[in-house]
């Protein structure tokens, strides 16, 4: 079968343009399917699925492509119809960013139609449908559904059919699309809780209170004048003296600060007691009282054990008798026993506060060794001590 001079410039036409096409760099795509043909009753012929169409396209903007093709239809009945066409079409996209496009085509070619019954005839053709464009994600190929009318100008009798569409696009070339810039990733690298892109202060210590802007919290929860972080004895008594690293000053180098020493300028090398006063004979702890008749101690008494038991770790080579005494209540007897009770309530405590105990011996004097008068309730409450000698 001959195909006529004007199809046969129009399908020239298509490979010119298309291939003029392709040279250019924007994406192309080529379409293999399947058609189904619901011919016009004019053709007597059977509407069928036989024969398929082929389009190549080029895409001009990200909605408009332009293709070319070509498709070729039998069709059974009285006349067992061939049909061969060509067109040029436009195609608009109506929403190419998703997964499903609706889109519209249409476009001009010609026709060329063969039967047993007739001679072979050529002629011109509009083309106008629809269809839709399905992605299989982020890959080339995509399922294509269309539905198109084809009308002839110039055959003897002039036909409308409609043809619909099955077939895969796959796409390629095209620029591919440019890089997204870096996202800069705000972490924090310093661990403090802020953000490095608002941290003026990086590379804080672990641990570090840190203000909005990444810089270190300075608080002095003592009120010694030393910053937290660098205080190296918190809890410094109020007023008290301090060096650089926020500890309590011992002027006299006795080991005995100086808000507790009752006995500054302390000669180098002397022993002392718990106030910071030279060790002769005993050591007394004010203080270190007990209720009536008891070996529990009174109130206040545990805070001067611990500065005791600090002093003693201090001078190990001391060897201490712990003496208990009472008041002048009760018997000799009752009180010799109840004065070693407490001297050994006083011993235990310093054992547990670190003092080794091979250091430590216990005596009760009883009410022999009074230091203050027995007939008033002050005085009373002095001689029930307990001294370190």
């Amino acid at each position: 079968m001959k195909l006529s001079a004007r199809y046969r410039s129009l399908t020239l036409l298509v490979i010119l343009f298309v291939t003029g096409a392709a040279a250019n760099a924007g994406e192309m795509y080529f379409t293999p399917s399947v058609v189904y043909t619901d011919d016009d009753k004019h053709r007597q012929v059977d509407d069928m699925v036989g024969g398929g169409q082929i389009s190549f396209g080029w895409v001009l903007s990200e909605r408009v492509s332009l293709e070319a093709m070509g498709g070729y239809s039998w069709l059974s009945g009285v006349n067992d119809l061939k049909i061969w066409d060509t067109s040029l079409n436009m195609l608009y996209s109506f929403s190419p960013d998703t997964n499903v496009s609706p889109y519209v085509i249409g476009g001009l070619g010609m026709t060329n139609t063969d039967s047993k019954v007739m001679d072979a005839e050529s002629s011109a053709l509009g083309t106008f449908g629809f269809g839709l464009m399905m992605r299989f994600g982020d890959g080339p190929v995509s399922l294509r559904l269309e539905h198109r009318v084809r009308s002839e100008f110039e055959n003897t009798i002039t036909n409308d059919d409609r043809i619909t569409s099955l077939g895969l696009q796959y796409s390629f070339g095209g620029e591919p699309a440019p890089a997204l810039p870096p996202v800069e990733q705000d972490g924090d690298e310093d661990g403090d809780g802020v953000l490095d892109s608002r941290d003026t202060c990086p590379g804080t210590p672990a641990g570090q209170a840190v203000d909005e802007y990444g810089c270190a919290q300075r608080f002095d929860s003592d009120g010694d004048g030393v910053f937290d972080d660098q205080d190296q004895c918190p809890n410094t008594v109020p007023d008290a003296r301090v060096d650089a690293r926020g500890c309590e000053l011992d002027s006299d180098n006795d080991s005995v600060v100086d808000h507790k020493d009752k006995c500054p300028d302390t000669r180098a090398g002397a022993r002392v007691d718990v106030s910071g006063c030279e060790i002769k004979e005993v050591i007394r702890l004010p203080g270190v009282n007990f209720e009536s008749n008891s070996d529990r101690l009174l109130p206040g008494a545990e805070q001067v054990l611990a500065d005791a038991a600090a002093t003693l770790r201090m001078n190990q080579d001391l060897i201490i008798e712990v003496a208990g005494h009472t008041d002048s209540d009760g018997s000799a007897a009752f009180n010799a026993g109840l004065s070693e009770r407490r001297a050994i309530t006083v011993r235990d405590y310093l054992i547990n506060r670190g003092v080794y105990k091979g250091n430590l011996t216990v005596k009760g004097y009883g009410e022999e060794a009074p230091i203050a008068d027995n007939a008033t309730r002050e005085g009373k409450a002095r001689n029930r001590r307990v001294e370190l000698r």
